[in-house]
């Protein structure tokens, strides 16, 4: 019986029914969690490169990216340089991954059972977009100081201490620093839920439309994820968006604004493919275990 079926007859069942129905629900959640979180945190270590350029690029219009490399390459040790901040960007993309889709997952179910009708592509992009920014919202700590991390400003030898240094010297606002900039640039990133319908498709179909959706995404919000850079790296100067903004193009030009275009879209693009592709994956394994074993394969 689909989930929304039962969640209608429960008001009719009494208590013990509307308790079954919350059990069902809570367990498709975490299905949606679980398979978001595989998927984020494989993307973010196997991109954590194309990352940590990004971030270098963008800290100052001065930096490009072949003497970046360059610079990596030639150190005592580029390896842990370039994956340097791997933990806190897996736990970022991971848990904010798996929050995104069981995010998405309430709200397309609270709207489904809301109406007889199918949610149009437009209640699919707004779900899309508000699940996403309900996401980068909770992870904006764990953010912070992955892009920190990333950068050659600060010298954080763990989690713990870059939470104390930014406590201690920003309070809990330094834990939300570019936080507009984040809501602008991800809210976006929710159309490709209107774009394909993850339930039903294609794993070959999710791949495409990842990258398609990433691209597009990526190349129209740019100017938001470089303003959140600076942001986050030096919240004493870019205190807010607006000043940011006026700050970078005053002092940089308009074009530095889409410093680090080429490496977000080309990461962006894949770590939607591979998020969405393992998404689907685990979703179906979820399905087709609980068919094995006689349940309710509604996920």
């Amino acid at each position: 019986m689909p989930a929304s079926s039962s969640m209608r007859e429960a008001s009719s069942n009494g208590p013990v029914a509307s308790t079954a129905v919350s059990t069902l629900t809570l367990t498709n959640n975490l299905k949606h969690f679980s398979s978001g979180l595989a998927g984020g945190i494989v993307s973010a270590i196997v991109l954590q490169p194309a990352d940590l350029l990004k971030t270098r690029v963008q800290q100052s219009h001065d930096a490009r990216l072949i003497p970046t490399v360059r610079a990596i390459l030639s150190g005592p040790n580029p390896i842990s340089t370039l994956w340097r901040g791997s933990i806190p960007s897996a736990i970022r993309t991971g848990v904010g991954s798996g929050l995104y889709f069981a995010t998405l997952n309430i709200f397309r179910k609270t709207v489904h059972n809301s109406t007889s009708t199918k949610p149009s592509t437009v209640t699919n992009l707004l779900t899309g977009s508000a699940a996403r920014v309900f996401a980068g919202f909770v992870m904006m700590p764990i953010t912070i100081i992955k892009v920190r991390y990333e950068s050659t400003f600060y010298s954080y030898n763990s989690i713990p201490h870059a939470c104390r240094d930014i406590f201690a010297k920003e309070g809990v606002r330094g834990f939300f620093s570019g936080l507009g900039a984040t809501a602008i640039r991800d809210g976006p990133s929710g159309e490709r839920v209107g774009v394909v319908d993850h339930e039903q498709s294609a794993a070959l179909v999710n791949l495409s439309s990842g990258l398609t959706a990433g691209v597009l995404a990526t190349a129209a919000t740019n100017p938001f994820d470089a303003l959140k850079t600076r942001i986050q790296l030096f919240p004493e100067t870019y205190t807010n968006l607006w000043i940011a903004g006026r700050k970078v193009i005053g002092e940089e030009g308009f074009m530095a604004l889409f410093d680090g275009l080429g490496l977000r879209m080309g990461r962006k693009a894949l770590s939607s493919a591979v998020m969405w592709t393992a998404y689907e994956e685990g979703m179906r394994r979820w399905a087709l275990a609980a068919k094995q074993r006689g349940g309710n394969a509604e996920v």
